[in-house]
């Protein structure tokens, strides 16, 4: 089973990652509370951050950073960015994602930047 902590508080974004990701062994796990992000992962023990680029008051890149500060030890959870253009994915790799998609996305590119992190992070 791989679980996912899906960060936005768009319901269409929500959504939209629900519908991609609703296959198979996944459990989706949503919080709309970016500050909280990071607590509620390691504590729910996931294996994936998806967190929207526009989400409250602290965004998606403080999200990722704030996810890669609180990694323990080896344990980093990787995180899949979903961004508003294609010219965010400078900032997107700047703040650490392990990946991302620019909205909208079909489903197999959501599952693919998905795959890819937790990939990368094993």
């Amino acid at each position: 089973m791989t679980r996912i902590l899906v960060v936005t508080d768009a319901d269409w974004v929500r959504n939209d990652v629900h519908a991609a990701l609703s296959v198979g062994d996944n459990e989706l796990i949503d919080q709309t509370d970016p500050a909280a992000t990071a607590a509620m992962a390691f504590a729910r023990d996931v294996d994936v951050v998806i967190v929207d680029l526009q989400v409250g008051a602290m965004g998606g890149m403080a999200v990722t950073r704030a996810m890669k500060d609180a990694g323990i030890d080896s344990h980093a959870i990787p995180v899949v960015m979903l961004l508003d253009r294609g010219a965010d994915t400078f900032l997107a790799g700047r703040a650490g994602a392990d990946g991302w998609v620019v909205k909208p996305f079909t489903a197999r590119q959501l599952r693919d930047a998905m795959t890819g992190a937790i990939g990368s992070a094993a």
